[in-house]
This record gives C-alpha cells, structure tokens and sequence, in this order.
C-alpha cells in the first residue's frame, strides 16, 4: 500500500516507517525536520507543519492509507501551541483524507485522554473523557481523538490507538529525562512506589499501527473505535524507571516525597513559570505529580481480539535491547526531539 506517515522521523513515526518498509510497502514522510536517513530507506520526505493545510494535503494525495503521528508533546506551554498542531493539524489530516480519497486513518492517540488524575486499574474503552484535563496535551490529544472518530465513515475508516508509555532504543523523549535527572541526582519517588503502569516497547507499538491500518481494510468494526496498546505487563512505576536507568548503568532511585507534597511543588512552580513567562518547562507539574502517583494500566483485549495484537516483545527482553543500545552508543540520540 502506499501509506503516509506523520512525523516519520520521530521516535514512533520512524519505527512505523520502517515496519512498513519491511513489507514492501511504499512510504511518504511528512514532518517539520529533515531527516536523512529515512531517504536512505527510500522514504519519500516532505518538510512542512501540520497548521499549513495546503501542504498537509498535498501530502495525503496517492495515498491508501495515512498514520497521523506527529503531535506536539510535553506538559508545558499555552494552549494554542497544543491546540494548533494537535486539533488543527488533525482536521487538516481529516481534510486531506477527504479530499483525496485515503480510505484509512489511523490516528495516534494516548490513555491521557481520559485521565482525570486518578487511579486507572484494568480500565478499558468504556472510560469516559474527563470533565476536565490537567495539561494542555491531553486536552488538545482528546479534541483530535475525538475529530478522527467522528470521521470515520462509509469512505474513510478510521481507529485511534492509546499506546502507554512508549519507551525503547531511540527514545527522545522518556528514556533520556530519566537518564539525564538520574545522573544529575534529580529524580525522586513520588508516593508510595506501588502504583502500577503499563508501557509499550517501542516495536510492539509500531506492530499495533501495522496491524491496525490492516483492520481498517478487513474488519469493519474496528472503525469508528479507539484502543487501549501494551505491553500488557503492568509494573509499580518506580521499579520501571529504576530498570531503564539501571539498563544505562546507573543506580536506583531511593529518596522520594509525597504525593501532595509533590502536588504542590507543581502548582507553585507552574506559578511561578506563569507570572514570570518561562519558557522552559518546570521540573514538576500537578499532571506529572499525578502521573507519577497513581495507577494507570490498561485492558489490551478489545486489541488483541479485534485487531490482532499481541505483544512480541516482553518488557525483559525491550530491557535487554535498551542495554545493549546503551552500550553501543552511549545513548546517543539518532531521533530530533519532536516531530
């Protein structure tokens, strides 16, 4: 098929590609950097930002199938720098689908849509969007999530996946701010430790995008719908962040706060990065507090059942991989931030 990939060279849009790649399917790129190395794959790429509806749609032209990755990520900003590239860069997707005949879109979402920033233990599709989110990302991803499944119709099918925690070899977002605080001695337990999470090793995450742009095509009631995607392994948080430092030598984290105290570490920094408009993001928010306290993981079934999804890779052996990349590159980052 000829797919189009959204932020395909970022962290998740780049692994996309290149299963897509490895089965023989011809791919277009469209993200605001220029990456190289996906020309050597033989990616076609195309520069451009998801607010330029023109460009946007230019891109969508000749393809089957369009996997809107990109989005602007992080816990910190005004909201017209989530709500530009998440909600009308997802219309302008929507848009360019329409216009040129795609009849598949899948949409990457997250489980963040409907924290409200308590407990999710075992929580499936049925979990409600909030009445309120606590950051500009889940806010906006929730909006976008929202547009790509009303859009779903008799000519574009569309799905939106959750994937949790995305973490692996190439990591430019996760795995290198844990690593970056834990050799600065920066990182501290939030809460009691036994809060559980789910995560996803990066190839099982893009397997789930394969597989879901497959059912589109041959399961009409995966249409319309959004999924939960895992590891299916659920870990108290703080023994997954201590395995992925330990994976780059480093030791684990032994001092913590409380929960509220960290709460309210958050809303005071984000004070006062308001008042004095810092740009830089503060190094704990409420939403991060929260994230980092409470449980999250989810029921994969709907997944596994209706899309084929089975995770190939055991969070053991993603571990295994990460220290093996570790020591090969000494962590160096081959993926830009952001896409």
């Amino acid at each position: 098929m000829n797919a189009l990939v959204t932020g395909g060279g970022g962290f998740l849009g780049r692994a996309i590609v290149e299963r897509l790649i490895e089965r023989g399917d011809q791919v277009r790129s469209y993200a605001r950097g220029d990456y190289p190395e996906l020309a050597e794959l033989g990616v076609e790429t195309l520069r451009g930002d998801l607010r330029d509806s023109d460009a946007v749609s230019d891109a969508c032209r000749g393809c089957d199938v369009v996997f809107h990755v990109a989005a602007r990520a992080g816990v910190w900003g005004n909201y017209e720098e989530y709500y530009g590239p998440n909600v009308r860069g997802t219309e302008n997707v929507v848009a360019g689908c329409r216009t040129h005949g795609v009849s598949r879109l899948v949409f990457t979402s997250s489980p963040s849509v409907v924290f409200g920033g308590g407990d999710m233990e075992n929580a499936d599709e049925s979990a409600a969007y909030p009445a309120r989110h606590s950051s500009h990302y889940s806010a906006t991803k929730a909006l976008a999530e929202q547009r790509v499944l009303a859009a779903n119709g008799e000519h574009l099918r569309t799905l939106a996946l959750r994937p949790h925690l995305i973490w692996g070899p190439r990591d430019n977002h996760i795995v290198p701010r844990l690593i970056e605080r834990a050799r600065a001695r920066q990182l501290r337990q939030i809460g009691s430790g036994e809060n559980k999470v789910d995560s996803t090793y990066i190839d099982n995450a893009a397997d789930a995008h394969v597989l879901a742009a497959d059912a589109l095509e041959a399961n009409p009631e995966a249409a319309g719908r959004a999924y939960f995607i895992s590891n299916g392994e659920p870990l108290p948080v703080w023994e997954l962040i201590n395995r992925i430092i330990a994976a780059a030598g480093l030791p684990p984290v032994t001092r913590g706060i409380s929960h509220r105290t960290a709460r309210t570490i958050g809303g005071i920094l984000e004070f006062v990065y308001t008042v004095f408009r810092i740009k830089t993001e503060p190094r704990m928010t409420r939403f991060v507090a929260d994230e980092l306290a409470t449980s999250h993981w989810f029921d994969i079934s709907a997944a596994r059942r209706e899309l084929g999804y089975q995770p190939r890779v055991s969070i053991n052996e993603g571990l295994r991989r990460l220290e093996a990349w570790f020591r090969e590159t000494g962590g160096r980052q081959s993926a830009a931030k952001g896409v």
